[in-house]
């Protein structure tokens, strides 16, 4: 009793102060922005609240940029937001002008577009850019990129995809990092910083990760196919490189086409409100894809397109790309209660935040500047910058007897339909790059060569011979000219018979990869095929220069011709990269972030896929094999070759059993031990033996890029803690659990040394 009269003293004491109570908890004092926009949106009508989630498309053609007469009315009524496919200073200045001058409470617009891989200044693809394992080089290019766009009036880009993708038949692996989890949330972040920078000074723009979620993952890798994967499937592959970009404060998320769990991206609550706005916190806007809002009455979950608008708005969208029909319906939705205020409140406020944070109430014509986009945009710094990474990216896939580098002297055929081609050396989603201004690998080669070397060209072949693909191709923007088959070839053959040394270009035109580009077959064409096996007929020296937008089936020319160079789309600089890599002016040293398959049927094989209960056996008909092909890649990931050469001591770890407080140092040295400076990616593999689900043979967990003279030896050092070790257990709870583990270090994921550690309670 004594005790209780005591504690009651004591409360009493404590809710009073000289006989008052103390005061309530006093709200924290709302940010500048807050007030800012909570007046705003005091201000607002319903009508120009929905207007701030509508986002309409401008159009550019090759007279210049135009806006649709509706949408101007739209814009100078308050009834738009977003403008996507709009650039030039002028022209975004006078679209803004008719937002702020002639709309009730003078909001500005938001312009984005595809800002991909470089605005005007055009980088390889970002498959091909993550080739190059040098995450500084791919936060700078993005950082050009964002400085040409700002100069041009843009604010806003539609990347990085971050799509983790294990299909090359799917045209868009090249627009990703390829098929790892780890890899592919460093790049995603590297991206995310070069775009945004510190903050939005007018030299940035604001990013947008897509596509949330699963789109890697259609089935057949048939572009906008459904999607089926499990949750762990989910968590642990799909979601983490989305995660990665939230903590980097990315200021915007896109939605995918594809449905989860039967329910499509854009009206996926779990995916969106519950995962993204609550569980990770997440405080930027999510704007659809393309028309995905209409397109849900296709999916079959809604029966109307005002049935789609009211699911994607309440599963956490805040604005409608394209499709209007936020515009159309979302007032009507809120009057019968279908929708309510609150949540488009949410919406609007996060788009006006936006706004807020890239300074445009502060200054609204901020991003249209004539003098900087002259200064700015191609640039000769960003012209070598675009050159040294396209050389990054490069990666040498073969070089039997040491065909490369050329000798800058005797006479070199080039031949193939890529050889003296400027339209396909930009790639696809090259956005507002112009190919008039790339180089052609033609070019590349005199400069670079100099007087010294014959250089004679031959086309050789089109790109495809078939005409309905062709006709298909060129409908939608594809450029293709064919010519005479037998021509083309009898004039390859008579200019390859005069010289010491063949350089082939082959592969894929900029069309036959990207956005809906799905290929069943992921060969070279056979037109390009016939000319390869006729050239090889002739017994002479041949390097293969291939430029593709995703991994080809390449086991002829593999078995066949002594180099292969795999270049991607490299970009405005391209030719004149590949050929300061052939004559070796730059030692290649990119490494593959996606598999390449021997044939369709591996389809998917990617690095990091799980033990089999039965696998491979030669002696044991009853296991895990194919009859005509073996199940590894032909090039697995992480692998790539040099002009030199590299050796690995066995790796050495510092601790035989760490607990989860530890750290694990792990060793190795590398050395040069060929006839040229080069540079290495050592990468860093681990393995969970035995977990409470089975785990997969290898997971990336860190690489180091190091340069090495020849001759040179450097010790190379990692640490491993805890966080590396973490998976989702058998309850789905991230953890790491006690047990072996085995640690991998080497070229690539295949050809690895090893070394054992436990996890100990």
């Amino acid at each position: 009793m004594y005790y209780k009269k005591i504690s009651c003293v004591l409360v009493a004491a404590a809710i009073t102060v000289s006989g008052f109570a103390q005061p309530k908890k006093v709200a924290a004092p709302q940010s500048k922005m807050d007030q800012f926009v909570t007046n705003l949106m005091q201000k607002m009508t319903l009508e120009e609240k929905i207007g701030q989630l509508t986002q309409y498309t401008s159009d550019m053609a090759l007279t210049g940029p135009s806006i649709r007469a509706g949408y101007k009315d739209d814009i100078q009524k308050g009834n738009v937001g977003s403008i996507f496919n709009a650039y030039t200073p002028a022209y975004t200045r006078q679209l803004q002008e008719m937002a702020v001058k002639n709309t009730r409470l003078h909001i500005p617009l938001i312009f984005g577009y595809d800002v991909i891989h470089g605005h005007k200044t055009i980088f390889p693809i970002p498959l091909g850019e993550s080739s190059s394992w040098d995450l500084a080089a791919m936060e700078k290019s993005a950082h050009i990129a964002a400085a040409e766009a700002s100069a041009d009036g843009l604010h806003w880009t539609f990347a990085p995809m971050v799509d983790i993708a294990r299909d090359p038949r799917w045209g868009r692996v090249a627009e990703g990092a390829g098929e790892d989890v780890w890899l592919g949330s460093q790049i995603a972040t590297a991206r995310v910083k070069g775009f945004q920078g510190a903050g939005f000074d007018g030299t940035t723009i604001m990013a947008c990760t897509k596509h949330y979620a699963g789109y890697g993952f259609v089935q057949g890798g048939r572009d906008y196919n459904v999607v089926d994967v499990s949750q762990r499937t989910l968590w642990e592959t799909i979601l983490p490189p989305f995660k990665a970009t939230v903590d980097a404060g990315v200021g915007s998320f896109m939605t995918s086409f594809n449905e989860i769990a039967g329910v499509p991206a854009t009206a996926n609550k779990w995916l969106v409100n519950d995962v993204l706005k609550k569980q990770w916190n997440y405080k930027g806007f999510v704007v659809t894809d393309y028309t995905a809002i209409n397109e849900m009455v296709n999916h079959g979950n809604v029966a109307n397109e005002k049935e789609a608008g009211e699911a994607a708005i309440n599963a956490g969208i805040d604005m409608d790309m394209q499709g209007a029909v936020f515009a159309k319906y979302l007032k009507q939705s809120v009057s019968e209660g279908k929708v309510k205020i609150q949540t488009v409140n949410d919406a609007v406020r996060r788009v006006l935040e936006a706004k807020y944070k890239l300074g445009l109430f502060a200054d609204p014509y901020k991003y249209c500047n004539e003098e900087r986009a002259k200064t700015e945009i191609m640039s000769t710094a960003n012209l070598d910058a675009a050159r040294d990474i396209a050389r990054k990216s490069l990666v040498l896939l073969k070089n039997y007897q040491q065909v490369l580098p050329l000798k800058k002297s005797g006479s070199i055929a080039l031949i193939g339909p890529l050889g003296d081609d400027k339209r396909d050396m930009i790639g696809n989603w090259s956005g507002a790059g112009d190919w008039h201004k790339s180089v052609s690998l033609l070019e590349g080669m005199k400069a670079v060569a100099g007087a010294g070397v014959e250089i004679n060209y031959a086309k050789g072949a089109n790109f495809t011979d078939n005409k309905a693909i062709v006709d298909q191709m060129n409908t939608q923007g594809g450029d293709l000219v064919t010519d005479d088959p037998e021509t083309l070839l009898k004039q390859a053959m008579d200019v390859a018979r005069k010289a010491d040394v063949i350089v082939m270009a082959v592969g894929e035109s900029q069309g036959m990869t990207g956005e809906a580009a799905s290929r069943s077959d992921i060969s070279i064409p056979e037109s390009q095929q016939r000319l390869m096996r006729e050239i090889y007929t002739l017994g002479k020296p041949v390097v293969l220069v291939l430029m593709n937008g995703r991994p080809l089936t390449l086991q002829w020319e593999d078995a066949h011709f002594p180099a292969i160079l795999e270049t991607w789309f490299a970009g405005t600089e391209a030719g004149n990269a590949i050929a300061d890599v052939l004559f070796g002016n730059y030692n290649p040293a990119g490494k593959l972030t996606i598999s390449f398959p021997r044939s369709v049927g591996q389809i998917p094989v990617y690095y990091d896929m799980k033990k089999t209960g039965r696998p491979a056996d030669p002696n044991n008909k009853y296991s895990s094999k194919y009859l005509d092909i073996p199940n590894d890649p032909l090039y697995p990931f992480g692998y790539g070759l040099s002009y030199t050469n590299f050796s690995y001591t066995q790796p050495v770890v510092d601790k035989k059993a760490i607990k989860t407080t530890d750290k694990l140092n792990v060793s190795v040295t590398v050395s040069n031990t060929g006839n040229y400076d080069g540079e290495e990616v050592v990468q860093l593999y681990i393995r969970d033996v035995v977990g409470s689900v089975t785990r997969p043979m290898k997971q990336l967990r860190n690489f180091r890029k190091v340069f090495l003279r020849k001759g040179e030896s450097k010790e190379i050092k990692f640490t491993l803690t805890n966080e590396d070790l973490k998976f989702y257990d058998a309850n789905m709870k991230y953890t790491s659990e006690p047990g072996d583990f085995k640690v991998f270090v080497g070229s690539n994921s295949r050809d690895t040394q090893e070394a054992d550690f436990k996890l100990i309670p």
